[in-house]
């Protein structure tokens, strides 16, 4: 299994910036993609962005170029980076990391981290 703990999330003002951390520890080995996901409240769960083991990123269409992933590999830290931020974006953000081992695939979370942008 593979734990994620993820830090960053805060109350911010539209227009502003965030950036989201997330930690990986156990069978790390294992992790094919790493992403980010969010929950708003009466919402269902959705991709906001991910990447691959081999670098490669991708990120929902509705995002329009403002947030970036990227990765830590010697620390096995995953960030997202947050910037013109809109109302629309508070949610609950979550840290998924997709493994495969001899059983089949799996998704880890993490517990989530509370982004609220307010004026």
């Amino acid at each position: 299994q593979v734990q994620l703990v993820e830090s960053g999330g805060g109350l911010v003002q539209p227009g502003g910036s965030l950036k989201l951390s997330c930690a990986a520890s156990g069978a790390i080995f294992s992790i094919t993609t790493m992403g980010w996901y969010r929950q708003a409240p009466g919402k269902q769960r959705e991709l906001v962005a991910s990447i691959i083991s081999g670098g490669d990123t991708n990120y929902a269409d509705s995002l329009e170029g403002r947030f970036a992933i990227s990765r830590d590999s010697a620390n096995h830290t995953v960030y997202l980076q947050m910037n013109l931020l809109k109302p629309e974006d508070t949610a609950v953000y979550y840290c998924n990391a997709a493994t495969e081992d001899e059983l089949g695939a799996h998704d880890n979370w993490g517990q989530g981290t509370q982004v609220t942008v307010s004026s």
